[in-house]
């Protein structure tokens, strides 16, 4: 379950860790899928189903989905194949002991945030202004700002939050930031953005001329300058054994929350060509993908 449909490779690579530990669809498990199009009011209806479907195992990817499906059963495990702050949006007690019936994932570590300042601090000459774009009303937002005040602070920038209700925001939010002379913009990993809302802001960074960098690949392969973080492929395939542990008897409770072992730096020289950048040799070697 999931507020917007993942990419099929995530998909995939979920079936594919499954098929790897003996678990074939349509002869010894079923899927049954639930996006909510983007709007969170649908996640309680989409997690109840699930729980009159009497499924044994709910797979899900970040907190409103969590918090929706906990909330519609304490008794049926989940699995997070990504989740920000588990411990922060209260899912879970610990880390090591998550208690209760959620386990998983979680995409983020304590040194994230200060990785993402430092790399825009190398590409963006002068760099003294960093927008984060979020939605409202999201903890996980405000955790992510509250735990990068000290990076921040550390390598002498400014933080300005900018919260969206919807798409209809976007525009007068990157307004705010050319005003406030903002000189690049972050946009973390966000449930709450569809495709074409993914577009909009990518366009609307390259018309304002905000060198930015993105929570997930899938920016970078439409136009976004720079994308790190976890590899959500690799954590979609590593979620497929805490299914397979559940299945055979774990319980969540007892399943310590991963944090993130492999992360993915996407550059694209289109973009750094069009804002007339030039991103350092440093950065490109580190890099796993330059799209040119």
């Amino acid at each position: 379950m999931r507020t917007a449909a993942p990419p099929e490779s995530y998909i995939e690579a979920f079936r594919q860790g499954l098929k790897e530990r003996g678990y074939i669809e349509g002869k010894n498990i079923a899927f049954e899928y639930r996006w909510a199009g983007g709007r969170t009011d649908q996640l309680p209806e989409l997690a109840a189903e699930l729980v009159r479907l009497k499924v044994d195992v709910v797979v899900i990817e970040g907190a409103p989905p969590a918090l929706a499906a906990r909330k519609a059963s304490i008794t049926i495990p989940i699995v997070m194949a990504s989740s920000g702050d588990p411990v922060g949006t209260g899912l879970i007690a610990s880390l090591a002991r998550p208690g209760g019936n959620i386990t998983g994932l979680t995409s983020i570590n304590a040194q994230l945030g200060g990785k993402i300042l430092e790399l825009l601090k190398e590409v963006v000459p002068n760099l003294t202004h960093v927008a984060v774009l979020g939605p409202m009303d999201s903890l996980l937002h405000d955790l992510f700002l509250k735990n990068t005040e000290a990076p921040a602070r550390a390598l002498g920038l400014k933080l300005t939050s900018l919260r969206f209700r919807g798409p209809n925001n976007f525009e007068s939010l990157f307004r705010r930031a050319t005003k406030e002379r903002a000189n690049a913009l972050y946009v973390p990993v966000t449930p709450f953005t569809s495709p074409a809302h993914r577009k909009q802001i990518v366009e609307l960074a390259a018309k304002s001329r905000l060198p930015a960098i993105y929570g997930t690949r899938d920016w970078a392969d439409i136009g976004g300058l720079i994308s790190y973080g976890a590899d959500r492929i690799d954590m979609y395939r590593r979620a497929a054994t805490y299914v397979d542990k559940i299945l055979k008897g774990a319980k969540p409770a007892d399943l310590p929350v991963e944090q993130p072992t492999k992360f993915e730096l996407v550059i694209n020289l289109k973009t750094a060509k069009a804002l007339r950048l030039t991103i350092p040799q440093t950065i490109l070697l580190q890099a796993d993908q330059v799209i040119e």
